[in-house]
C-alpha cells in the first residue's frame, strides 16, 4: 500500500513539474512576442544571431545532409532492386529529405550546435548577474538576448533546410549514378515528377517550427537556471533533450497536418 501511494505521488509531482514548467515555457513565449514587436528593433543584435546559427553552423548541416542522402540511396537501391525498379531511388531519396530527413535532422543538428550554446550563454550570464544588470539598467533582458535568438532561429532554419535538401540529394545521385549505375535521365525524371513543390513548401515550414522550439528550449533553460556552474551545464543538456524530444514530437503532428 505504501509503495502504491509513493509511486501515486512520484507521479503526481512529475506531472505537476511538467504543467509547472510548461506554464512557464508559455509565459516567456508571450513576453517573447510582447516585446518582439515594440520598437526599436534590434536588427544588428539579430544579424550576429543569424550568423552564429546559420552561418557556423552550415558546415555541419553540408556533411549530415550530404551523407544522408548518400546512405538513403544506397539503401534504396538494394530495395528497389529487388523489384526492378532502381530508378525510383532518386525520388524516394528526394522526398525523403525534403519531407522528413532535411528538416529534422538539420533542426537536431542545430540544437546540438546553436541551441545548447544558447543556454549556455544565458546560464553564464545568470550566474555572473550580467541579466541582473540589464534590470539594474532598466534595460529588459528578454528584448536583448531571447528575442534575437528565437528571430534568428526561426528565419536560418529554413535556409539551413534548403542547404540540407540540396546537398542530400546531390550526395545521392553521387552515389545512385557513378556508384550504382542508375540511368542519369530516369534518375532526375522521377525526382522531378514525383516530388512537387507543396513538399519542398512544408519541409520548410516545418524547419521554421523547430527553429522556433529549439530556440526557446535553449533560451528557457539557460534564462530560468540555477545553481551555479553545474547549474548550466545542467541547463545545457535539458535544452538539448527538450528541444530534440519537442522537435521528433512536433514532427509527427505536423506531418500528419500537412500531409
Amino acid at each position: 500500500m505504501k509503495r502504491a501511494l509513493l509511486f501515486f505521488d512520484n507521479l503526481g509531482s512529475s506531472v505537476m513539474r511538467t504543467v509547472e514548467e510548461a506554464g512557464s515555457v508559455l509565459l516567456m513565449f508571450i513576453d517573447v512576442l510582447k516585446w518582439m514587436v515594440k520598437p526599436p528593433l534590434k536588427l544588428d543584435l539579430i544579424i550576429k544571431q543569424m550568423e552564429f546559427v546559420g552561418v557556423k553552423s552550415l558546415f555541419v548541416v553540408v556533411l549530415t545532409g550530404t551523407f544522408t542522402g548518400m546512405v538513403m540511396a544506397l539503401q534504396g537501391y538494394y530495395g528497389f532492386r529487388m523489384f526492378n525498379a532502381e530508378s525510383m531511388v532518386g525520388s524516394t531519396v528526394a522526398l525523403g529529405i525534403t519531407r522528413e530527413l532535411g528538416p529534422v535532422l538539420t533542426a537536431i543538428m542545430v540544437t546540438a550546435r546553436a541551441g545548447s550554446a544558447m543556454a549556455a550563454e544565458l546560464g553564464t550570464m545568470r550566474v555572473t548577474e550580467q541579466i541582473d544588470a540589464y534590470y539594474v539598467m532598466s534595460a529588459n533582458p528578454v528584448k536583448y538576448l531571447i528575442v534575437p535568438r528565437i528571430v534568428a532561429a526561426v528565419l536560418m532554419l529554413p535556409l539551413l533546410t534548403i542547404v540540407a535538401d540540396f546537398v542530400g540529394i546531390l550526395g545521392g545521385y553521387f552515389v545512385g549514378v557513378p556508384i550504382l549505375h542508375i540511368n542519369a535521365g530516369a534518375f532526375m525524371k522521377n525526382i522531378v515528377t514525383i516530388v512537387s513543390l507543396d513538399d519542398i513548401y512544408n519541409g520548410l515550414i516545418k524547419s521554421a517550427f523547430f527553429g522556433l522550439i529549439l530556440s526557446v528550449a535553449g533560451c528557457y533553460k539557460g534564462f530560468t537556471m540555477t545553481g551555479g556552474a553545474e547549474g548550466v551545464g545542467k541547463a545545457t543538456t535539458e535544452a538539448v533533450v527538450l528541444a530534440s524530444v519537442s522537435i521528433l514530437v512536433c514532427d509527427y503532428f505536423l506531418t500528419a497536418i500537412m500531409f
